[in-house]
């Protein structure tokens, strides 16, 4: 494109964000270019073969719950496209030191009686709290995984749960995991298997509003399971990208953002590095908060700029990969079973992992999100051969080569201490630390995973608090990433919701 061109809207980013807000756009009938400043789409929903030649790994993001649990991704002909989910035999499980291990499964009978014989009585309180959500999934969906405010689906929640319910609803959303296990566990391995999804987010076990992070992770398990694209994770970008062709819609790699480009108070189109112009009433931004801000200048103003700015990240995050050359080795035959692996052992060793990064300290047995997609796909690997990953968040000073090294040592002896051998078993490994994240993909701000902390304070009013937090003062200039409200992992709806403020504005000539 060597001159000026019109489309009816440009979204900043293709990742699953940016790939839902075209798509909505698109099947509209709206003319929609996605630019992309990387050389390949996808965001954090990216495979590669980072290790060795054969070993499909996910570059980032890799286990989906949420996007199996996803309103928007269900909308989308996506199997139609070539996207096929995988789900391991046992969704997740969390090795204690003793050998045994306690195990999410789809099935809440199987996950019961796995809580039960690690001890009695459990796994039976497990099911007795679970069961009330799962047979008002749908509504609990709509309200979690729906746009801001999330009325509709709290209001169908709270009819399903009636009065009692709705109130022991409210009293999850604002306590800690740890209260949570005091009330339903006496064993340590359920505490433990509830505290290790209690970190997928970024709020440790003991603070208020952890409870329903891990809670609903569990749920999630239940509800849709922990599956994988078949192949990677690139096959989700795929079918989104392949759908989104077939709509007419464009996408354009290596296409920088230099500036939103606005005029009388309203967007008017954007200006790439290399020279692409596109006018368009419709701009969406799949991007980090301040990076909207910059790209927008002066146009936005101080007050809103301010507030923004204010919006924090998370922990930084150093995440290795391996190309192993048979299974790994768990000690616990759970573990060997699993897609996921929570690796921490007991729950004060979990929450010590938190307790260390927030005082600025490198953990020198982190906690682990470990995953094993081999298990259930081999066509991530050779025959006979396997893929693996751990990532864990880290303290500020864990950043370049050698600490992140030394860092990724630790994450191999912590593996070793619940897989005796796993470390003669690699052929090779990739490493990546805050500042290969961040360059492999933007919106991974100094390495947070997460799009922005999840304190309490900065769950629901994200990126600041608005009862549409997808607007900007800039009309027709909307943000539907990551650090806008639900938050993170890969579901779409950040996108998507601001695609239909956009057109919603459209119509009322706004």
């Amino acid at each position: 494109m060597s001159g000026p061109q019109r489309v009816d809207a440009v979204v900043i980013g293709s990742g699953p964000n940016g790939l839902a807000a075209a798509l909505r756009l698109a099947r509209a009938g709206r003319d929609v270019a996605v630019l992309e400043a990387q050389s390949r789409i996808g965001g954090a929903v990216v495979s590669q073969e980072l290790t060795l030649p054969g070993f499909v790994s996910d570059t980032f993001s890799a286990v989906h719950p949420a996007a199996a649990a996803s309103p928007v991704l269900a909308r989308l002909p996506l199997a139609a496209h070539g996207l096929e989910w995988v789900h391991p035999e046992i969704a997740m499980a969390h090795p204690m030191p003793d050998g045994r291990a306690g195990a999410l499964y789809q099935d809440l009978e199987a996950t019961a009686a796995s809580l039960d014989e690690l001890h009695p009585g459990d796994g039976r309180a497990w099911a007795r709290w679970a069961r009330p959500y799962l047979e008002h999934f749908p509504a609990l969906r709509a309200t979690v995984l729906g746009g801001f405010p999330p009325a509709a689906g709290g209001l169908r929640l709270a009819a399903g749960l009636k009065l009692q319910g709705t109130l022991e609803f409210a009293r999850l959303l604002l306590t800690s995991a740890e209260q949570l296990a005091d009330d339903l566990f006496e064993g340590p391995h359920a505490r433990a298997w509830l505290f290790g999804s209690v970190l997928h987010s970024d709020v440790p076990a003991e603070e208020s509003g952890s409870a329903i992070a891990g809670a609903y992770l569990q749920l999630l398990g239940h509800a849709v399971g922990w599956p994988s694209p078949r192949g990677g994770a690139g096959a989700l970008t795929a079918a989104m990208a392949d759908h989104l062709e077939r709509l007419g819609g464009t996408v354009l790699t290596d296409t920088r953002v230099e500036r939103i480009v606005s005029a009388r108070g309203r967007v008017a189109g954007v200006v790439a590095q290399d020279g692409t112009r596109l006018r368009a009433p419709i701009v969406i931004a799949d991007t980090s908060p301040q990076a909207m801000v910059d790209l927008a200048g002066a146009a936005l103003p101080d007050d809103y700029v301010a507030r923004v700015r204010r919006y924090r990240a998370g922990p930084a995050t150093v995440k290795v990969d391996w190309a192993l050359d048979g299974p790994t080795p768990w000690t616990a035959p759970e573990a060997r079973r699993a897609g996921t692996v929570h690796v921490g052992g007991e729950a004060e060793a979990v929450t010590a992992q938190t307790t260390a990064v927030r005082r600025d300290e490198v953990p020198e047995r982190p906690f682990l999100l470990f995953g094993q997609q081999s298990i259930a796909d081999p066509t991530r690997a050779p025959a006979g051969k396997h893929t693996a990953w751990a990532y864990t968040r880290v303290p500020p000073q864990v950043v370049g080569e050698t600490a992140v090294r030394a860092h990724a040592d630790r994450i191999v002896a912590q593996v070793e201490r619940f897989a005796p051998g796993f470390r003669d078993r690699i052929l090779a490994t990739h490493v990546q630390g805050p500042s290969e994240l961040q360059a492999g993909n933007e919106n991974l701000v100094a390495g947070d995973v997460g799009g922005g902390t999840y304190r309490l304070d900065q769950v629901v009013f994200r990126p600041l608090p608005s009862l549409v937090p997808y607007a900007t003062p800039v009309r027709g200039l909307w943000i539907g990433s990551a650090s806008t409200f639900p938050g993170g992992a890969v579901h779409g709806v950040p996108g998507w919701s601001a695609a239909g403020y956009a057109l919603l504005a459209a119509r009322l000539g706004r």
